[in-house]
């Protein structure tokens, strides 16, 4: 081989790769069994520097061309926080109107948003044209913007798990209302609600399927193969 055909050798800076060894793969698998969308917070507030500590973790997310396009708005003031609860409460009503019988009096019965509690509640938004990645890989596919920043969002889901903070996504929310009364550039997609805050209490099963609305697979992965 020529030295032009070499395959590039370790950097000077190279670390030792991590040995995640038998207990961290069962400790991994039990923080994803018990990664809960959470809705029932208690309303102390987190430590100090736990929201930025976390945040910090979700920038280790993967984003297409490393153009890391999400934007997370802090919602911290009563009036911003109003508009947000006038949001869903508008969307939640419209969103029971679809249904009937006894769906619509389970729904009715569901607690599907902790706005009135969480201490910390944070609007997640996707920039639409970044500059930082110069657009690498996402000519053909501009939504992996948003999948990326998806991924941000399960990075500090389970973050947040780890240091036992409860994570809620609020998805009943009219889009562009949330934008415009948070006042966000108008590049900015809106992707995620999320309420943080400890847990008032612990379950192992999702809140929906403890109802009834809805049963998970039983774990046998979907995929087909060609």
């Amino acid at each position: 081989m020529t030295a032009l055909s070499q395959p590039p050798g370790p950097g000077a800076d190279a670390l030792p790769e991590p040995d995640f060894g038998p207990q961290f793969r069962a400790d991994f698998a039990a923080l994803l069994a018990w990664r809960r969308d959470v809705r029932r917070f208690r309303r102390a507030a987190l430590p100090e520097g736990l929201l930025e500590e976390l945040l910090g973790l979700a920038e280790l997310a993967p984003s297409v061309g490393l153009s890391q396009p999400w934007r997370f708005v802090r919602v911290a003031s009563p009036p911003a926080r109003a508009r947000i609860r006038a949001n869903f409460e508008a969307a939640n009503a419209a969103a029971l109107a679809d249904y009937s019988g006894a769906r619509a009096a389970l729904y009715a019965r569901l607690k599907l948003a902790g706005l009135a509690d969480a201490p910390e509640q944070l609007a997640v938004f996707a920039e639409g044209d970044p500059a930082q990645g110069h657009g690498l890989g996402r000519q053909t596919m501009p939504e992996t913007l948003l999948y990326s920043t998806v991924c941000a969002v399960h990075t500090l889901w389970l973050a947040a798990r780890a240091a036992g903070v409860g994570l809620g996504w609020v998805s009943i929310l009219d889009p562009a209302v949330v934008a415009r009364d948070l006042a966000v550039p108008p590049g900015w997609r809106f992707v995620a609600y999320l309420c943080l805050g400890y847990p008032e209490e612990a379950q192992s099963d999702p809140e929906l399927e403890r109802h009834g609305w809805e049963q998970r697979r039983d774990g046998t992965p979907l995929f087909v193969t060609r």
